[in-house]
């Protein structure tokens, strides 16, 4: 039986996505018995994708005519594309001033007088650019949450994906409504659930790393906090750290 073909690839990311499968360091040898990794440049020096893949896992925003053409690349050749953490989904931390700052003028402050000779333009999440058949979120996303697609896709099939809020594995956890009871800037009630309620179970308010659930109550979520006196600057610039764009009057 012919393994099945994998590349692993980031557009404009930290690479912490990716170092999610290195860490996977029990089941590595295992991944790599049963996947042919053929493209992955933190893996290996191999400086282009070659031939058809059957699934391409990608991190990062697109923000260059270099990320543009690779996702391009991978999307023609592979089977299925996945879009693989908070920026290849929402855009991230790298898109979190598109709408508030002159790209031109970030340029200039991050590489001064050599920022003529970068091209670059706002960063966006995949679907602006190309279909994308899977998505695993998270900053990083969560190494079950990979090895569940890894095992499904030797199963010819896509794992389920969750559809619940972080709220919801507080709850299960018992932990203190950080939100409600302590009047702490929360977000996990309009945030992808998956983490099991990792930083709030251990006190620290949930800053949205995961990105919206799906049919979130924003419109609520907002009047919460302005209720407990944040400010409505202030909560769309937290909430736009990993998602840029929501819809500030959604209800479910």
């Amino acid at each position: 039986m012919n393994r099945p073909r994998l590349a692993i690839a980031g557009l404009t990311a930290c690479s912490g996505c990716q170092l999610t499968l290195m860490n996977c360091e029990e089941e590595l040898p295992l991944i790599a018995g049963k996947f042919a990794i053929d493209y992955f440049p933190m893996g290996e020096s191999i400086a282009e994708p070659e031939g058809l893949y059957d699934a391409a896992i990608v991190e990062g925003a697109v923000s260059t005519p270099e990320d543009h053409a690779l996702l391009f690349k991978l999307r023609n050749t592979s089977r299925l594309l996945v879009a693989f953490g908070t920026c290849a989904l929402f855009g991230g931390v790298a898109a979190m001033n598109n709408a508030s700052a002159d790209r031109a003028e970030m340029l200039a402050r991050v590489y001064g007088r050599s920022a003529s000779e970068i091209s670059s333009f706002q960063p966006g999440p995949f679907e602006k650019f190309v279909s994308v058949d899977f998505a695993i979120t998270g900053c990083p996303p969560e190494k079950p949450d990979l090895l569940a697609l890894l095992g499904a896709l030797l199963a010819g099939t896509l794992p389920p994906a969750p559809c619940y809020p972080v709220c919801t594995e507080c709850r299960s956890r018992e932990n203190l409504c950080l939100l409600l009871e302590r009047n702490q800037f929360c977000l996990g009630p309009v945030i992808q659930g998956g983490c099991n309620a990792r930083c709030p179970a251990t006190g620290i308010a949930c800053e949205g790393c995961r990105g919206p659930v799906r049919e979130a109550n924003v419109a609520q979520e907002l009047e919460l906090l302005l209720e407990r006196n944040f400010g409505r600057d202030e909560i769309e610039r937290r909430l736009s750290r990993f998602t840029p764009e929501w819809n500030y009057g959604q209800r479910r």
